[in-house]
């Protein structure tokens, strides 16, 4: 089963947790699609942002969503990122 494009990354999660993990780590984290794969979710995020995706870490929150850790390239900070998305 494929999953279209647009429907792995559900939402950004921007808590302050988040935000110093954007700075301090230079990883974005979204709400994704429970049957996306770690490919899927880096292949979706390069396409959707524009960026160089390093790593994708992946964890099943308590409520049954599943939330990714995605890792940029040093030359790409996750704060511009996040900025051009409005989440700052």
């Amino acid at each position: 089963m494929s999953l279209d494009t647009f429907s792995i990354i559900k939402h950004p999660v921007t808590t302050e947790k988040n935000v110093k993990i954007m700075q301090n780590e230079n990883k974005l984290v979204f709400i994704v699609d429970r049957r996306a794969t770690k490919q899927d979710i880096k292949k979706d995020a390069e396409t959707l942002f524009k960026v160089k995706v390093i790593k994708v870490t992946t964890l099943i929150l308590p409520s049954g969503e599943k939330k990714a850790f995605v890792k940029l390239a040093a030359e790409t900070p996750a704060i511009d990122v996040a900025t051009q998305l409005g989440l700052l």
